[in-house]
This record gives C-alpha cells, structure tokens and sequence, in this order.
C-alpha cells in the first residue's frame, strides 16, 4: 500500500488541539484541596478561637482567684502583725477580719449601687 500523496513524500500532520499546560487531575486535585481549606478555616477557625478563648480565660481567671486569695492571707497576716496590742489586746485576729469584712462590705456595696435594673420583659 501507498501513502496517500503520489509525491512519496509522507502526509503532512494535522493540527490537534495544543497539549495542556497543566495536567487536569492536577488541577482538579489542587481546586478540591483549595476548597476543603476554604471550608475547614470558615467553619473549624472560629471553633478554635472560642475555644482558645475558653481555655485561655479559665486558666486567667483560676490564677486570678490564687492570687486574690494569697492576697487575702497576706493582708490578714500583715494587719496581724502591725496591730498595736496595746489597743486591742493579744488577741487581736478578730479585728483583722472585721476590717477585710468592712473593705468587701463595703466594696459590695459600691458594686450594688453601679449596677443595672434589669430589662422588663414585654408582657404578651
């Protein structure tokens, strides 16, 4: 069998379509992987801030009630100390803890004063 030119020469190749820059299963493989990212930071981004929120802000406030306490003790056994027995008499722890009391007392008091009625709900 022949070519199909009568000149012996071989037929010359028909343009296709030009190869592709890029491999389609992967770009295919890079679109689903930037999708599920897109995905994964919208909906488990938020859920680790709050919960880094969460922890963060029980660890503070459990340092913060250590160091109240600590505090609390300190002053008691300061004013112990620095209480003039002539005045009170030896035993004079009582009136550490009446003075703490009148201080929280009386901070309770500003606190309660500060504070917000509460909203009315609408009566149906």
């Amino acid at each position: 069998m022949a070519n199909a030119t009568t000149s012996g020469r071989p037929a010359p190749m028909l343009p296709g379509p030009p190869p592709p820059e890029r491999d389609w299963p992967a770009q295919a493989a890079d679109t689903i992987e930037r999708v599920v990212g897109q995905v994964r930071d919208k909906t488990t981004g938020p859920a680790l801030q709050a919960a880094r929120g969460v922890v963060y802000g029980t660890f503070g406030g459990i340092i913060a009630v250590a160091c109240l306490i600590v505090l609390i003790i300190g002053a008691v056994r300061l004013l112990d100390v620095y209480l003039p027995d002539a005045v009170f008499g030896e035993d004079h722890v009582w009136v550490v803890y009446l003075m703490i009391g009148l201080v929280f007392v009386v901070a309770g008091l500003v606190s309660w004063t500060r504070r917000r009625p509460a909203r009315e709900e609408p009566q149906t």
